[in-house]
């Protein structure tokens, strides 16, 4: 798992910027395609849950996104950035269990 801050998307779309940077990172084990990446772009107000091949059926797009609704957008609302990572990680760790 990667959590990634960055400054700008520059103009790019959040959820491929999310992938293109999984992927250049290795993100997840190789043969597996168990990575995840949540990446936050405060300046844009973009968030994303990214999760490799092998986890969409534990971590489907929907549960991802009420992650990020419920456990991530509350803290970032208050500009507590650092809080609303640590509560969508910990969620994930916990689905995944």
């Amino acid at each position: 798992m990667a959590i990634v801050t960055t400054p700008s998307l520059g103009g790019r779309d959040v959820a491929v910027y999310t992938k293109d940077l999984a992927n250049s990172w290795g993100v997840g084990r190789k043969g597996i395609n168990d990575g995840i990446v949540i990446l936050i772009a405060p300046t844009e107000r973009k968030v994303r849950i990214s999760v490799g091949h092998g986890l969409e059926e534990r971590l489907p797009n929907a549960l991802c996104q009420q992650i990020i609704e419920s456990e991530m957008l509350p803290s970032f609302r208050r500009q507590d950035y650092a809080k609303g990572l640590a509560a969508g990680a910990d969620a994930l760790i916990a689905h995944l269990r």
